[in-house]
C-alpha cells in the first residue's frame, strides 16, 4: 500500500522530443499511408524503394544509415519486399555486404506508389503552405544531424573513461 500512497512525478515529460516527433511522424505516416494503400506499398516501404532506387546497387548498411535505421529493422522490412519480388538482395560479397537493387516488379509497383505518393505530398504542402515544409524540413534534416551525433561515442565522455578504466 505505501508504494500507491508516493507520488510519481512526471514533470516534463510533456515536453518529450521523442513523443512528439514521434506522434507526428505517425500522423503524417498515417495520411500518407492512406492515400497509397490502393497501390498495396505503404509509406515505410516506399522509402525504402526510393532509397535503393535512387542509389543501387546499395549496401543495406548504406541504406540504414541513409534511413537512419537499425539494419536489422530494415533487413526485416528488405525480407518482405524481397519476397513479395520487388527487390533482390544479394549474397555477401567478399566485403561481407549484401547489396540491394530493384526488380522490374518493384520498378513498376514504385512507379505507381509515385503517382499515389505525389498526390499525399501535394495536399500536404497545400495545407502547411510550401514555405513552412522548406524551413521545417531544413530543420528536421538539422535535428537529424544533431541526433546521430549524440549518439556518437565521444571519448572525452566521463562516463566512457570510467567504463574503460
Amino acid at each position: 500500500m505505501a508504494a500507491r500512497d508516493r507520488t510519481l512525478d512526471l514533470n516534463g515529460t510533456g515536453y518529450c522530443a521523442s513523443f512528439h516527433l514521434r506522434r507526428t511522424a505517425r500522423a503524417v505516416t498515417r495520411m500518407y499511408d492512406v492515400v497509397m494503400q490502393e497501390t498495396g506499398i505503404r509509406s515505410t516501404q516506399f522509402s525504402i524503394l526510393v532509397g535503393i532506387a535512387k542509389h543501387q546497387p546499395v549496401a543495406i548498411g548504406a541504406l540504414a544509415e541513409v534511413l537512419i535505421l537499425d539494419p536489422t529493422t530494415l533487413t526485416r522490412s528488405l525480407r518482405l519486399l524481397e519476397k513479395e519480388g520487388l527487390i533482390t538482395i544479394s549474397e555477401r560479397s567478399t566485403m561481407r555486404q549484401r547489396f540491394l537493387s530493384m526488380n522490374p516488379k518493384g520498378e513498376r509497383a514504385l512507379e505507381r506508389s509515385v503517382v499515389a505518393w505525389r498526390k499525399a505530398h501535394e495536399r500536404f504542402i497545400a495545407t502547411v503552405g510550401p514555405e513552412y515544409w522548406n524551413e521545417m524540413r531544413s530543420e528536421l534534416e538539422k535535428l537529424a544531424r544533431v541526433v546521430v551525433e549524440l549518439e556518437e561515442p565521444r571519448k572525452d565522455d566521463p562516463a566512457l573513461v570510467t567504463a574503460s578504466a
